[in-house]
């Protein structure tokens, strides 16, 4: 029996399984170890987990994902709570889920399966329990989409009768003015025939006292106009080349997204072991919220980098919050 064989053999036998374990079983060093547990998985006869113990990710074989379980402690608290929210719905939206939520579910690959769900000519995003069967999860997927039609219904409902109640309003509102106009009318003939006795009487006054009552010119003052202000057009892409100048930050790659108020970098930065890749996103803008960092965050998972975030702004109170537990993950800077 050659070494492979014996590792596959623990495998099944005790999978999942730390390479740790396996190096100790087979008597060899961790590198060695690991190289054999490689070969066997780029052939397919195992499986590698995405969550870490340790640092050291899981070791296993088809018929044993549902022991993956005894390790969801080792997730973050954020992730965890994914974990248990969709262990318990076994299907979730994620246009329904908070942002936090949403990354979460994109980082445990081994406990949540993305659906592209094409529904009223579009197509949505559902996070499926990694055990759950597909007949169950169709038909809460069914159930979700009957409830959003449901409720536009109701909507559609609501709309028709307050249209109604307008319509009402303004038939009586129609036949109050009509009525306010007829008075209106009779006291605007009053005060016409009043007014033309005080103006008889003020010419008959002025006529004896030789009053001048020539009106005097309105002079308004003219406000001085402000100079026109030069608009910077790379504002954003020198604020952060500056911001990665001076923190010695080399830049791969650059993207503008939006002319002027988003950008993505690809950089590479000097480390305590070495360079490091970061994927950077920059925003021109007043306020950032915990939806932008969500989004950033998202886009930096799919690239497999860390994420760093940089602004010419401040950031909300909430984002402010988040960062220090659902994104404490994210290097956040105000250039």
């Amino acid at each position: 029996m050659t070494a492979n064989d014996d590792i596959l053999n623990l495998v099944k036998q005790k999978g999942p399984i730390l390479p740790a374990q396996v190096s100790k079983h087979i008597k060899d060093n961790i590198l060695m170890t690991s190289a054999r547990l490689s070969e066997l998985l780029s052939n397919k006869k195992i499986k590698i987990s995405s969550i870490k113990v340790g640092g050291s990710p899981l070791y296993y074989v088809d018929g044993q994902e549902s022991k993956l379980q005894n390790y969801a402690d080792n997730l973050g608290s954020k992730e965890k709570e994914a974990y248990n929210l969709l262990k318990e719905k076994k299907v979730l939206r994620d246009s329904a889920l908070e942002p936090a939520i949403r990354v979460a579910l994109r980082i445990i690959k081994d406990f949540s399966i993305p659906l592209q769900v094409n529904y009223d000519n579009r197509t949505e995003v559902f996070w499926k329990w990694y055990l759950a069967q597909n007949n169950e999860t169709q038909e809460i997927i069914r159930q979700i989409l009957s409830k959003k039609e449901e409720i536009v219904q109701q909507k559609i409902q609501a709309e028709t009768q307050k249209k109604e109640i307008t319509k009402e309003d303004a038939i009586q509102k129609e036949s109050i003015a009509k009525k306010y106009e007829t008075q209106s009318t009779t006291q605007k003939q009053d005060t016409t025939e009043k007014q033309d006795e005080l103006i008889q009487k003020t010419a008959e006054t002025t006529a004896k006292t030789g009053e001048d009552t020539a009106k005097k010119p309105d002079i308004k003052r003219e406000q001085a106009k402000k100079p026109g202000q030069t608009i910077d057009k790379n504002y954003l892409l020198n604020k952060t080349s500056n911001f990665f100048n001076r923190n010695k930050i080399n830049k791969i790659d650059e993207k503008e997204i939006k002319k002027n108020s988003e950008m993505d970098f690809i950089v590479e930065l000097e480390t305590s072991i070495g360079k490091a890749k970061y994927f950077c996103k920059s925003k021109n803008r007043k306020k950032v919220n915990e939806s932008d960092l969500s989004t950033a965050m998202m886009q930096a998972q799919s690239k497999g980098l860390p994420l760093i975030f940089v602004t010419t702004g401040k950031i909300s109170k909430k984002a402010k919050e988040m960062l220090n537990t659902d994104f404490k993950n994210i290097i956040y800077k105000e250039i």
